[in-house]
């Protein structure tokens, strides 16, 4: 555009340009590239003033070219040029060239097939554009206009034909991807192409190589997947890193899910919500972390789910037996966290309950005031982490303790505080309950979910009741 003729008119130049922005727009996210096709011509008809124009597309053999859109005085696709051999008449030429051409006495011109129907139509103009992709030509577009066209005109049909040409490749190159996934089963394919197949028109960003994984995390991560879908995804990362893979997402209906004054009662509402606390709990199980929060004022949000690779030693396998179903599912996920094998044949038991202390070795959970039996090989209480675990597991194989010094928990009105958090009340609530202020109850908050390493109130909830701290 920089050897744009002077005598151009400016101001018609930079509206046609406009309107050229507003087309493309419209073609952004279309992966149909029949229908990319039919918006432009139709544009070209009802924005520019075209007579009609056509769009033919390069057959996938590469020996001729289909008509696939047609806009103005004919609609069809199925004439005697539905079909134009590579080389041939006009269209055919200007595809095997990669060389426009333009009329504006389209009559008198000596390769027009029927000089009369340009004639009786009152045809003038004809401008025909190969459309290429580095040096690869994708089709022909090809308009028609009852007067001359304007040199404003040509200049802007340049930038019309690479806004088509980028449109059309990347639908092209999508509907290739599509056919090579429905040729593959589905599981045979990357994470990121599944990911990609759950989301539609959201491309999953791949950062990272790719890595086989376990069954259990692929699950957690195509069922995170399909919660981001129905939340209207809008972006999404897939990172493998060093120890663990990461999905990332940004989606456009977002409610706080940890704040019970900010939920919704509708069906769907409730479902989303139920999906996400049994995609909570398992990635919990996984020794994983699931994130939800509000962006942009809330009128977004942002999920994350982060697993770790499974890279449990053998030899260190452990077997957990507790009374409570929570601290079940607790000391499962710790132990996964601690790359320690889950196995009902295991080489230690970590329990609660003082049954068969004889084998194999116990590693005896502290909690409830109940003292550590005799037998025990070792005790670790609810604030032990997954190193501290790990250590203690391997000493009880090797013979090596360690003491473990206990986490400070919660204060009295901290733990006043986390229980009526527990049972569904706001914080207005809890600080008439108290006869305490809002801003009192908030910085109890905080406190107790600095003490529990929890992210929300929902993490912090569930971090103390696992604790046995309310």
């Amino acid at each position: 555009m920089a050897n744009v003729h002077p005598l151009l008119d400016a101001a018609r130049l930079l509206y046609d340009l406009q309107r050229v922005s507003e087309i493309a727009q419209s073609l952004s996210g279309n992966l149909n590239p029949d229908a990319v096709a039919r918006q432009l011509t139709d544009a070209l008809v009802d924005r520019f003033g075209c007579a009609f124009a056509r769009i033919w597309l390069v057959e996938s053999d590469r020996t001729s070219l289909r008509l696939v859109a047609s806009s103005g005085l004919y609609t069809h696709t199925d004439g005697s040029f539905a079909r134009v051999p590579m080389g041939a008449y006009k269209v055919g030429k200007i595809a095997q060239n990669q060389v426009p051409f333009l009329s504006n006495n389209l009559p008198e011109e000596s390769w027009v097939k029927d000089r009369q129907w340009a004639l009786d139509n009152q045809i003038q103009g004809f401008a025909g554009y190969p459309l290429a992709a580095e040096k690869r030509v994708l089709g022909v577009l090809a308009a028609f206009s009852h007067r001359p066209f304007a040199p404003e005109f040509l200049e802007v049909m340049q930038v019309i034909c690479m806004t088509l040409t980028v449109a059309l490749d990347a639908a092209l190159q999508a509907g290739q991807t599509s056919r090579l996934q429905e040729a593959r089963p589905l599981e045979d394919l990357p994470l990121s192409d599944r990911i990609a197949a759950i989301l539609g028109d959201t491309r999953p960003m791949l950062v990272g190589t790719e890595r086989p994984l376990p069954v259990s995390l692929v699950y957690g991560i195509l069922r995170t997947a399909e919660l981001l879908q129905q939340l209207a995804c809008s972006y999404c990362r897939l990172t493998y890193g060093d120890r663990s893979v990461l999905l990332e997402a940004i989606v456009s209906q977002s409610p706080d899910w940890s704040d019970p004054d900010l939920l919704d009662s509708r069906p769907e509402q409730a479902h989303r919500r139920s999906t996400l606390m049994d995609l909570t709990a398992f990635s919990t199980y996984l020794g994983g972390n699931l994130q939800c929060q509000p962006v942009t004022g809330g009128q977004a949000g942002q999920i994350s789910l982060e697993l770790p690779y499974t890279s449990a030693d053998p030899a260190l396998t452990v077997q957990v037996q507790c009374r409570s179903g929570l601290l079940q599912q607790a000391f499962i996920r710790l132990a996964h966290q601690a790359g320690l094998t889950v196995s009902d044949v295991a080489a230690v038991r970590i329990t609660d309950t003082a049954s068969d202390l004889d084998s194999p070795p116990i590693l005896w959970i502290r909690h409830d005031g109940r003292p550590v039996p005799e037998g025990a090989a070792a005790a670790v209480d609810l604030s032990v982490t997954a190193d501290q675990l790990y250590e203690q597991v391997k000493g009880i194989i090797t013979g090596d303790l360690i003491a473990i010094a206990p986490c400070p928990g919660l204060s009295s009105r901290e733990q006043q505080v986390m229980q009526l958090l527990a049972e569904g009340k706001r914080d207005r609530d809890i600080a008439q309950e108290l006869y305490i202020s809002e801003s009192t109850v908030k910085f109890h908050i905080n406190n107790s979910l600095t003490k529990l390493s929890a992210k929300n109130r929902y993490q912090g909830v569930y971090q103390a009741t696992l604790r046995g701290w309310i």
